[in-house]
């Protein structure tokens, strides 16, 4: 399974590479933004496997961002199951996650 984090765009870079910096919660990464070429400073994009694929409002954001939150912690409390958030982060491969 693919999954989507959302995120704020911190720099839109410089280059050929369309690469920008994004944040998520706390987290800083570098992502492309290829497929998102009008997405500007501060606007909110889904990010799967280290690329921006879409754009979205600050309250699709947080509202994606709760529901992950939300099966992460059902996870949790579910015998031998454990999945935080911290584990899926947009540049690790869906291989390593637990």
């Amino acid at each position: 399974m693919c999954i989507g984090l959302p995120g704020r765009i911190l720099d839109t870079g410089d280059g050929d590479f369309h690469l920008g910096r994004v944040i998520f919660g706390d987290v800083e990464k570098a992502v492309s933004l290829a497929l998102v070429p009008d997405a500007q400073v501060g606007d909110y994009v889904l990010v799967n496997m280290g690329t921006a694929v879409h754009t979205m409002t600050e309250a699709e954001a947080l509202e994606v961002m709760e529901l992950l939150e939300d099966f992460a912690a059902s996870q949790e409390e579910r015998p031998g199951r454990s999945v935080g958030l911290a584990g899926l982060a947009p540049d690790r491969p869906h291989h390593e996650l637990p």
